[in-house]
């Protein structure tokens, strides 16, 4: 995958994202340019974790593209997420003075 991915060709490009759909079937929630972004951060982080030994960002990171395509399944909560804020709703409360 990372092969097909690097040569950038149509076809094994296709086959590359096919793949990833297939192993992480969340990714279809996703846009196709976070898709994008998601294997080419996959590529860079599993190389990374692989000169290291040490495999828990590859980890974190899927957990954090499904936690991404969970809001994009949503429409609901990836409007909420995503609408502009224009309204000011005032001073944060201290969280430390009791009331």
């Amino acid at each position: 995958m990372a092969a097909a991915l690097a040569t950038g060709e149509r076809g094994s490009t296709e086959l590359a994202f096919d793949l990833l759909r297939s192993v992480f079937p969340w990714v279809r929630f996703l846009p196709e340019a976070d898709v994008h972004a998601f294997a080419a951060e996959l590529i860079d982080t599993m190389r990374a974790t692989d000169a290291t030994g040490h495999y828990a960002s590859v980890v974190q990171m899927l957990i954090a593209w499904q936690h991404t395509a969970q809001v994009h399944s949503d429409p609901v909560l990836l409007a909420a997420l995503t609408k502009d804020h224009e309204t000011d709703y005032g001073p944060t409360p201290d969280p430390l003075h009791k009331r």
